[in-house]
């Protein structure tokens, strides 16, 4: 994201919010009388977890709330932490696996520690893969359960009757302070030990190297681009470059960045 928003620097930048926001309402051609999927407002809304206000004010009303400084639905709120909670285990599960980082290390960490010391308990001759991901199980059990439980007891404190209430309310789905602390400590071990782990960075460096050179390579050569994204590059060029980078997975990147930078040759 930041290699691409760097490239569009001169266009409008790269959000990836947006971005998924704009996959929905116009990149997605599925139907005859209109772009995008057709989705209802309060979906629209809630796929932006994060905007600047200067993008804000160009999306109408779904960019109203990010203006105003009001709270998202209810909805919108819980698949925020559901996102948080889903990506952070699953990179503890990855970073377990790949020995970017260790047992010992996440050891420190106070939601992995009391998790792991209840399945050593209750399992002592348990391998250790199944150490793993029976902690990494509990671990979102606890975030889950103290979200529910939190969260409705907010509810029910707050008593919205509308959207409206939603919107003047501070976030009523949340965890409780305690288990707040503790992701918040967990997401600080992550960041540190995980996502700034020197081979993330080599890997990171690269990753951006790729982008910025496949930018370069079709912002000055849209012939070099699919035929439906060199139809749309005649009226927005820099930004049907970002769409089709936007939309690659890793592996797809690169074999596009072989094809276009090795002398090997590729169907």
């Amino acid at each position: 994201q930041d290699a691409l928003n760097e490239c569009m620097r001169d266009f409008g930048g790269f959000e990836h919010n947006l971005q998924s926001l704009r996959v929905v309402e116009k990149l997605e051609q599925r139907y005859a009388e209109f772009d995008g999927l057709n989705l209802t407002f309060e979906v629209r809304e809630g796929i932006l977890k994060h905007c600047a206000i200067k993008n804000a004010k160009l999306l109408g009303d779904v960019g109203k709330r990010f203006l105003d400084k009001t709270s998202p639905s209810l909805e919108a709120q819980l698949t925020n932490f559901a996102d948080e909670i889903a990506y952070n285990n699953h990179d503890i599960d990855d970073g377990l696996r790949s020995g970017l980082i260790t047992i010992e290390q996440l050891s420190k960490v106070t939601i992995f520690a009391d998790n792991l010391a209840i399945v050593k308990s209750k399992y002592p001759k348990l391998e250790q893969k199944r150490v793993i991901h029976e902690t990494v199980r509990r671990m979102i059990n606890t975030l889950v359960v103290d979200l529910c439980t939190n969260s409705a007891a907010n509810i029910a404190q707050h008593q919205p009757a509308s959207i409206n209430d939603i919107r003047q309310l501070p976030h009523l789905i949340s965890f409780s302070s305690a288990v707040a602390e503790q992701n918040l400590k967990l997401k600080q071990f992550l960041r540190k030990n995980l996502y700034h782990h020197y081979k993330v960075n080599r890997m990171s460096a690269k990753a951006a190297r790729i982008v910025r050179e496949l930018f370069k390579a079709f912002y000055e050569n849209t012939g070099l681009l699919p035929n439906e994204f060199q139809v749309y590059a005649e009226t927005d060029k820099a930004r049907a470059v970002a769409d089709y980078i936007a939309g690659m997975t890793d592996r797809f990147a690169i074999r596009e960045h072989r094809k276009l930078f090795t002398v090997e040759e590729y169907l």
